[in-house]
């Protein structure tokens, strides 16, 4: 039987009983033995009790996304069997604990094959050893689960073994031979059950592994966090709001890194907070969801007219109001573009990786203090909360640009000053000067000689309040310059990728987390007779008008694919080029976009020509 070069697998139970826990150890140990791992977390907005799953693609190539069928269901307990046992392919395979779980009561394929795993069994004979109560060990279980699938994909424990190690060090590497001596167990128990090299999803076994730490394994959150550590961010602020609190708890558990971060009582506090660090030199930034993003719309027009440097990641989750609070979506892009009340320039970047995600982490400061305007990155749900494994990032190309800030031109004479010395030394400073590309000089409060004025209001060049019209005009007409100076300065890469043939039968367009699902898709619609391309959008404002409008005017058949109802990127793309796309591929469940929809979706689109395809997978 031919082994498998792709496979799928996934993991569940009731939130608080490991389950995060089991596809963090699967996910690490594949790595560790040289596949590429991507997977989607999904989980119930309340604490403990409702059910929770991972759900983990393994490749012998690079891969991006997930593929809905189920290959292999792993689970200890009867939820996820009875909720996903549907899901498996025929030929596919189940392992379960006959105790709790009854096959005869699935609505599973036939074909599929049964693993009954005896967990209380392994626990009680792990309990005998150890001298500890069975209860007391039984988030073992977790363990269990993955070192049978690892039985049954045909990938050694050695890779198990690393992973534990990766997990557990310091005081808790003493779980480690715990751990491996359950899945020696489990891994016994598999080979026990028999006729497990027959099964069809049996892994190809990578023969060049590479170097160890080559790899990560890395999530969109952390990508983030990484990428902001490395542009020299010393405060985090933020009020505690699902998916945005992952990236925060990242870098509050790595305090050796020197960012402060601060959990604040609101989010108008936590924006407020950021526009006075940045305003004195520090970088700063603040991270929220949906509903704290909007509370801070006032507090980031301040930092517009004041023309501060502060960093906003908007973690975007299922909306309207509390809407669909640790499920995906994308529906903020036409606010975050708009955000606040009357114009003022900001920058809005989305990435659509994890490589991505650590670049904005970094550059968003870059081109905050750059350009002195804020900066916003739109991260979805999907993106922050994904398992992916990837090359190391590239820190060497990293270069922090902090834009000119002007420095005192006098020391203060101490005792020897004249009053001379002290009118220079509060000498108005024309801190919001008109100037030709919209950059006025910055200088840091308290600079010795260079006294100026903020307010929320309009003001003139040195900050003080004025509703002049002529005034009026310059200020906007400066900051609005800024836009166009970084809609020519920041890179192509940044701004858009044209991916796949310079001419196709069909261009897709999207942006966001379903970057990896296009990417994967467009390959097999290659085998498919489709030929297509994808062009992914990441700079939103300024919006690179003239490349889109120019790959788009070629395109013979456009499908647009965004996570949202009332497809924001489409809309966007006909605000600034005219282009109206007339297919659209909508998913708003709140479940990411996966290969095998985008496949899906676009050959209806190709043989049918629907305006309008419907995306509905997932649980």
């Amino acid at each position: 039987m031919a082994l498998k070069k792709d496979i799928s697998w996934m993991i569940g139970g009731p939130q608080g009983t490991g389950v995060d826990s089991s596809a963090t150890l699967f996910a690490r140990a594949m790595s560790a033995a040289g596949y590429w791992v991507f997977g989607k977390r999904e989980y119930h907005s309340n604490i403990k009790g409702e059910h929770s799953y991972f759900h983990l693609r393994v490749n012998t190539e690079p891969v991006n996304s997930i593929i809905d069928p189920i290959y292999l269901l792993a689970t200890f307990e009867d939820s996820t069997a009875n909720i996903h046992g549907h899901e498996i392919v025929a030929n596919g395979a189940l392992i379960y604990d006959p105790k709790v779980t009854k096959p005869e009561h699935l609505e599973i394929d036939k074909g599929v094959t049964l693993y009954p795993i005896e967990f209380d069994a392994i626990v009680n004979q792990l309990a005998e050893e150890t001298g500890q109560h069975p209860a007391k060990l039984a988030i073992v279980k977790n363990t269990i689960a993955v070192a049978a699938s690892m039985a049954l994909l045909g990938v050694e424990l050695d890779a198990m073994e690393e992973a534990l190690k990766s997990l557990f060090s310091g005081r808790r590497a003493k779980l480690v031979p715990m751990n491996m001596s359950a899945a020696q167990k489990a891994f016994e128990a598999m080979k026990a059950a028999g006729n497990i090299e027959s099964f069809e999803y049996r892994l190809e076994p990578v023969t060049n592994k590479p170097a160890k730490g080559s790899r990560l394994v890395m999530n969109g959150a952390a990508a983030c966090g990484f990428g902001k550590i490395m542009a020299g961010c010393r405060m985090q602020t933020y009020y505690s709001i699902t998916p945005a609190v992952d990236e925060c708890i990242f870098l509050e558990n790595h305090p050796e890194t020197g960012v402060v971060v601060v959990q604040l009582e609101d989010e108008l506090a936590a924006v407020n907070m950021v526009n006075g660090a940045a305003l004195t030199g520090l970088r700063a930034s603040t991270a929220t969801s949906g509903p704290g993003f909007s509370l801070m719309a006032e507090g980031i027009g301040w930092a517009g007219i004041n023309e501060v440097p502060s960093v906003i990641f908007n973690y975007q989750r299922g909306g309207p109001s509390t809407g669909l609070p640790t499920r995906n979506e994308q529906g903020e892009l036409l606010f975050a573009v708009n955000a606040g009340h009357g114009e003022f320039p900001r920058i809005v970047i989305a990435p659509g990786d994890m490589h991505e995600c650590f670049e904005d982490g970094f550059y968003s400061f870059n081109y905050a203090e750059r350009y002195q305007t804020p900066v916003i990155v739109l991260v979805d749900k999907a993106l922050a909360n994904s398992t992916h494994t990837i090359e190391r990032f590239d820190e060497e190309s990293l270069r922090i640009d902090r834009g000119d800030i002007v420095q005192a031109d006098f020391e203060w004479p101490g005792e020897k000053a004249t009053p001379e010395d002290a009118a220079k030394a509060i000498a108005k400073f024309k801190r919001f000067a008109e100037a030709e590309n919209g950059i006025s000089p910055r200088v840091l409060p308290g600079t010795i000689g260079k006294l100026f004025w903020m307010t929320g209001d309009e003001h003139d060049e040195y900050g003080h309040i004025s509703e002049e019209p002529e005034n009026r005009i310059m200020m906007h007409e400066k900051r609005f310059r800024k836009l166009d100076l970084a809609a020519k300065e920041i890179p192509q890469d940044f701004q858009y990728k044209l991916i796949g043939p310079e001419t196709a039968d069909v261009t897709i367009v999207s942006w966001g987390s379903n970057k990896g699902a296009v990417e994967d898709a467009i390959k097999v619609l290659a085998t498919k007779g489709i030929k297509a391309n994808f062009l992914h959008i990441r700079l939103m404002n300024p919006f690179p008008t003239e490349a889109v409008t120019k790959i788009l005017s070629r395109a013979k058949t456009i499908i647009n694919i965004e996570s949202n109802f009332t497809a924001q990127l489409a809309q966007l793309i006909r605000l600034r080029t005219g282009i109206d796309i007339q297919h659209n591929v909508l998913k708003y469940t709140g479940r990411p976009v996966s290969e095998t929809e985008v496949v899906s979706a676009v050959s209806e689109i190709v043989e049918k020509q629907s305006r309008k395809v419907v995306l509905t997978c997932g649980h």
